[in-house]
């Protein structure tokens, strides 16, 4: 990905996320959307009219897995060269025992973060997890390839599993999209695959730092932040 700061008119914007990176994320969230709407069919009798949208109640069943494999792969295909950055440190412990003022839109004083904020972190580290109780717990209700090598037992309590980790994650996914939207400037980094010099200092002056190759803010003067 290309680190240089870029003046985007007469805005300074910083590269974020690569095209790659950025078609990934919509594959990811595209199919989680379908396996979301085709797992809520065949949970919940009142929902199952979405079932239409794949063909019916038997072919939203065939598909539904084949979907989730390929979640599991477009995830953590993105995932794996995220560890790093998703690291939890001190920080984010400070980040978070301030989350008021976060909250609220105040920001100075706050600790440097970052590429990623401890709510990012905590969204990947659980959807990590989430993804692979997802599997292992699909796999063993999978009748159609595995349905001989699990007790009836086993297959309900992972269908049991697999429901409570499926409501879980798609809340989670509910509150990163409206993250996403409540902090202004977040997701042009996924549109455009940049954010605004402003956006960084305020909140990722770390990570801004790091783009700029500079130790200390003191090195230059901060970018001014600007509403969009």
């Amino acid at each position: 990905m290309d680190n240089q700061v870029r003046d985007d008119g007469k805005i300074v914007t910083i590269p974020r996320y690569s095209g790659f990176q950025r078609v990934n994320h919509w594959i990811t969230a595209i199919l989680f959307i379908l396996l979301a709407l085709s797992g809520l069919s065949l949970a919940f009798p009142s929902l199952f009219f979405l079932s239409a949208l794949f063909g019916g109640g038997a072919a939203a069943r065939a598909i539904h897995p084949w979907l989730g494999l390929a979640l599991v792969v477009s995830f953590f295909w993105l995932a794996a060269g995220l560890v790093s950055r998703n690291i939890i440190h001190g920080d984010d412990i400070t980040w978070l025992r301030n989350i008021r003022r976060v909250l609220a839109n105040e920001h100075e004083g706050l600790p440097e973060l970052g590429k990623y904020n401890l709510g990012q972190k905590g969204v990947y580290w659980s959807q990590a997890l989430l993804i692979l109780i997802l599997l292992g717990s699909g796999l063993a209700i999978w009748q159609e390839y595995f349905g001989g090598a699990t007790s009836i037992p086993m297959q309900r309590f992972a269908a049991s599993i697999h429901s409570l980790a499926a409501m879980i994650a798609i809340a989670i996914i509910f509150i990163h999209v409206y993250a996403a939207f409540w902090t202004k400037g977040t997701l042009r980094a996924m549109t455009r695959g940049t954010v605004t010099g402003g956006w960084a200092y305020v909140h990722h002056r770390k990570w801004l730092k790091e783009m700029l190759g500079r130790d200390s803010a003191a090195a230059a003067p901060a970018p001014r932040a600007r509403r969009e």
